[in-house]
């Protein structure tokens, strides 16, 4: 057995952006920032900020389009995924990415376009198909029991 799931709570680096597939098929792409911050032994703080790719599919990217701007502070429940691929020289490239299941709009009241607006919790429906970049939709989802 193995699970592959990440949770991030973090704040949205740049305005979402979000494209349709030829099926009419929406996916959002953005970057989320997430802090650790800690005091060092001279009495310094220091912020170390890590910056994740974030997709969202379907009904969730839709929410997202909507809702979700620079600044949005988000809760996202998702899966690691990295993918590769040759640019235009020929060289192997790489991304990690995280493909969410669940989002939900944090901060206070106000504080963000949505005001706490929160998704549908992983729902058949919104799962991801395996490849991104292909025109094949398929939903990607498990075999597993549960």
């Amino acid at each position: 057995m193995s699970v592959n799931k990440a949770i991030l709570i973090g704040f949205v680096g740049n305005d979402p952006e979000v494209r349709y597939l030829d099926s009419g098929t929406p996916v959002a792409n953005f970057r989320l920032a997430t802090s650790e911050s800690y005091t060092n032994k001279g009495g310094e703080k220091i912020t170390q900020t890590e910056w994740h790719n974030i997709v969202v599919w379907r009904g969730l990217a839709e929410v997202v389009e909507k809702y979700v701007k620079k600044g949005t502070q988000l809760y996202i429940e998702g899966r690691i995924r990295t993918r590769a691929w040759d640019d235009r020289d020929g060289n192997k490239r790489y991304t990690t990415e995280i493909v969410v299941d669940t989002l939900q709009m944090m901060g206070r009241k106000g504080d963000n376009a949505g005001d706490n607006i929160s998704s549908p919790q992983d729902t058949s429906e919104e799962k991801p198909p395996a490849s991104p970049s292909s025109d094949d939709m398929d939903n990607g989802a498990d075999d597993l029991p549960f």
